[in-house]
């Protein structure tokens, strides 16, 4: 699913209005339909509900939803919220249908915007839509902020008033509804995504309006949101005849004596995702516990009794990922030196592994191009630099992909993937209950799992991440989020298959 800007959103608004043909108060009307439609389906028509309609075309929905409701028998009472004397076109058009309607109107100004909510109501937020590019401020900034004082539920309508569609706000004390539902018109905004924005986005649903097809197909745009969709058309669907040297041979190099549980996780999940051969190679350690806990794996056992040290053949091998519990020590950083040297093909590279290329950055220039990173944000911060915001991690993110030729697996709600020709894949998977610790050794797993099975690594990130977050979210249901441990993701990865084929 295409993630679009401001300006992008109001082309499909012109091109859908000069192409299907509709005339705009005809389109604002099926929008502000599906909203009621929603509605309808979530809340009583017994619980009365006040609606704050801006002058723009925000507004103009808003005065919609307020008269579609008012027939179908909800209590409706509707605020003007006056902060500027220039209404928009199909706002005076909406206006006028509601004189002869039963729908108290009232007009709230800079000199009287004093309001009464009724305790058992819903609100509906119509004041600013995604166009809005500043701060709110004045007698605005009051309403909405008595709005959120009543502990209402909030549906805000496209987006909240005070959130700003394609970037965020840099006021720490920003004025903003904070909605439990977003109802989002046509395309997904990229304020949805970023973690400062959680409380002014509360639950978000995408609705159809019916923008021109035509228009969704052809626009270019830098961000995606994945779905189940996207991962289906790119699974490979097994033959009858298939055998396990079809399916690769991958190394995975990780472990150090106290934390060996985390070559365990991401073996156990690249042998779940439905890799053909693996070897871990792990210091001599780990040989007592290894093969107990996952006899399917063969051994590639390191000189060092705790630690990575000694870089394995790799003439055998199809995918390689280092880093799951591999410790940084100065033997490590060397072996894993060898490895960037000697590597014919892209790696994954986690954890651990992204740690020793922060303390040598002048490596990243020597990674095979297509390789993967995949850290959560302090790892990446280490790699990158601080960042103040999620937004500037995130150009970080996509700047260093684009110079190094990498992927990069930014980690996290709605994880990330920036790819080298600046594009931006958005996951729609996952949970809080996946953060715990291992998660992270799982996903290298199940990525590497992938790229020895002949997908891109383009590929590899984004059905990995999404299977991921879906085997967490498959676990979440049975176990609840508070319970969960990274196991239980690799349990699941089965049943994340399932679900999609």
């Amino acid at each position: 699913m295409k993630v679009l800007n401001v300006s992008q959103i109001r082309e499909g608004d012109a091109f859908t209005i000069a192409h299907e043909p509709i005339s705009s108060i005809d389109l604002m009307e099926r929008a502000a339909s599906v909203c009621v439609d929603w509605i309808l389906e979530n809340y009583n028509i017994n619980k009365p509900v006040s609606i704050f309609a801006g002058v723009g075309n925000n507004g103009g929905d808003a005065l919609v939803i307020a008269r579609l409701l008012s027939i179908c028998s909800y209590q409706v009472s509707l605020y003007v919220v006056e902060y500027s004397s220039n209404y928009s076109p199909d706002f005076k058009i909406n206006l006028e249908r509601l004189k002869n309607s039963a729908i108290n109107i009232h007009f709230l100004r800079e000199d009287d915007h004093k309001f009464e909510l009724l305790p058992n109501s819903f609100v509906i937020d119509g004041i600013f839509g995604s166009g809005l590019s500043r701060g709110i401020t004045g007698f605005v900034a009051n309403i909405i902020h008595q709005i959120n004082q009543s502990r209402l539920e909030v549906i805000s309508i496209d987006i909240a008033s005070g959130l700003m569609a394609d970037k965020l706000n840099s006021d720490k004390n920003v004025s903003a509804i904070y909605p439990k539902h977003t109802l989002s018109l046509a395309f997904p905004k990229m304020a949805f995504f970023y973690p400062e924005n959680e409380a002014m986005v509360g639950q978000w649903h995408l609705l159809d309006i019916g923008i021109h097809p035509e228009f969704i197909q052809n626009v270019k745009q830098q961000a995606y949101l994945t779905e189940a969709i996207d991962v289906q058309l790119m699974i490979k669907i097994r033959s009858k005849f298939a055998h396990k040297g079809q399916f690769g041979h991958a190394l995975l190099i990780a472990g150090s004596s106290d934390k060996m549980g985390a070559a365990i996780l991401a073996s156990k999940a690249a042998l779940r995702t439905g890799l053909g051969l693996l070897t871990s190679h792990i210091p001599k350690s780990g040989i007592n516990i290894f093969p107990i806990a996952i006899p399917e794996a063969m051994l590639s056992l390191d000189i060092d009794e705790h630690s990575f040290s000694q870089l394995p053949d790799l003439t055998a091998y199809n995918a390689i990922a280092i880093g799951p519990g591999l410790g940084t020590l100065k033997a490590s950083q060397l072996a894993m030196k060898l490895l960037v040297q000697e590597a014919n093909m892209p790696l994954v590279i986690d954890a651990d592994g992204i740690n020793i290329l922060s303390e040598n950055k002048t490596w990243l220039a020597f990674l095979p191009q297509g390789s993967i990173l995949t850290p959560h944000p302090k790892e990446f911060d280490r790699l990158a630099g601080n960042s103040k915001t999620s937004e500037e991690r995130r150009i970080k993110q996509i700047e260093l992909s684009q110079k190094h030729g990498l992927y990069i697996v930014l980690k996290g709600a709605n994880t990330s993937i920036s790819c080298p020709d600046g594009q931006i894949f958005i996951n729609s998977t996952g949970n809080p209950g996946m953060a715990t610790a291992g998660s992270g050794d799982v996903l290298t797993g199940m990525i590497l799992s992938l790229m020895a099975q002949n997908y891109s690594p383009k590929e590899s990130c984004i059905l990995g991440v999404y299977l991921h977050g879906l085997a967490g979210d498959i676990a979440a249901m049975k176990l609840g989020f508070e319970s969960m441990i990274a196991s239980d993701i690799v349990d699941h990865i089965s049943q994340a298959y399932i679900h999609l084929l």
